[in-house]
């Protein structure tokens, strides 16, 4: 980005210098001292060539020079965009890895509870060794689970801080949901293509005036002494040099110049087609997940209302241990969909936010 701005200064520069192109100097120099009789002959001339501006090259520079500097804006506009999908995407995986660990450690809590009541009932001559067995294999596998999910915790943690090289996560990342739903040229991708487009406009008004090289204005002082003479003789010249146009030179960048604009509004339409599966895709999907999470929030309140009356049933001595375990499987399968969605869910918003072109 640097590099770009400094191309903006450089064209600026350009197009607010005194003469379009660096001045020349030239020295000559004739005697007859070798190849003839030495009749003293002497001529010096000392002279500048000032390039000229073309009619309206001038403006076209200043042009170019303001359009590319819109063009390094809106491209910082569009990696600030960029950057922050990545950091969108980071930190929402680490919502989701951290809501799997917190529920994976309620569980092997749990797990540890059922293991100490079932071995304290086991003492007491209610249960079997085989439940006892049981539940430690279940702790264990709970314990198992744990780690994993605090593993990729750590994981996505590490992924934040080398695309942040911040430690600490925000405090709170929930995102609002932008209230439009069509893309606009006002979107940083859009604003950088047309941006693009604009700068290529401008260049090409610039190549069909620089079609020709610039007039150059020669200064020259000339002293001469003639054949036989003993004096010197000065005087001062002015002349123009005028060069033609000559399609040999502007055909190939006028053509170089419509090859980038053809690319410039192909890459914008392509853009645009991006920005509209994107947006299309997450609308769509925060449509489809509010309705899932209407059913899951069923499913756990009916999952929990069944794991109640296991735990009274065990607790009384109606039900073993396996149908226990089962419920509470389905119970934390329930809890854990329906965290997982949630979080999802305001991916979505997100991911929705970052189609239309809303920084976090």
């Amino acid at each position: 980005m640097r590099a770009a701005s400094g191309v903006a200064e450089a064209k600026n520069l350009q197009a607010n210098s005194l003469l379009p192109a660096a001045p020349a100097a030239n020295v000559g120099l004739q005697n007859d001292f070798i190849g003839s009789r030495n009749q003293n002959f002497d001529y010096w001339e000392v002279g500048v060539e000032l390039p000229l501006w073309l009619p309206g090259q001038r403006k076209a520079r200043e042009a170019i020079a303001r359009e590319t500097q819109n063009e390094v804006v809106s491209s910082r506009q569009s990696l600030d965009l960029e950057v922050a999908g990545l950091v969108r995407d980071a930190v929402w995986s680490f919502s989701m890895a951290s809501g799997d660990a917190e529920l994976a450690e309620a569980q092997y809590k749990t797990a540890q509870a059922l293991q100490a009541d079932v071995e304290k009932r086991w003492k007491a001559g209610e249960l079997a060794k085989t439940d006892v067995m049981l539940a430690e294999n279940v702790t264990l596998g709970a314990k198992n689970a744990l780690l994993r999910a605090q593993a990729e915790v750590k994981h996505v943690e590490h992924r934040y801080w080398m695309l942040t090289g911040l430690k600490a996560l925000p405090v709170s990342f929930e995102e609002i949901l932008n209230a439009k739903d069509k893309i606009d040229d006002r979107h940083p991708w859009l604003l950088e293509a047309n941006a693009k487009i604009e700068t290529i406009h401008g260049q090409r008004d610039l190549t069909r005036i620089e079609s020709r090289d610039n007039p150059q204005l020669q200064l020259s002082a000339i002293r001469e002494r003639g054949g036989l003479d003993s004096l010197y003789n000065n005087r001062v010249g002015i002349s123009v040099r005028i060069p033609l146009d000559a399609q040999v030179k502007s055909a190939p960048l006028l053509a170089n110049v419509e090859l980038e604009h053809a690319q410039a509004m192909a890459e914008r339409d392509r853009r645009y087609f991006v920005l509209e599966s994107a947006l299309h895709e997450a609308a769509h999907n925060l449509e489809t997940v509010s309705a899932q999470l209407v059913l899951l929030e069923q499913q756990y309140q009916l999952s929990q209302s069944a794991l109640q009356l296991a735990k009274k049933s065990f607790a009384l001595g109606e039900s073993d241990l396996v149908s226990l375990l089962r419920s509470q499987a389905t119970a934390y399968e329930s809890e854990r969909a329906l965290m997982s969605l949630r979080t999802q869910q305001q991916w979505n918003i997100a991911k929705y936010n970052q189609a239309m072109g809303v920084l976090p």
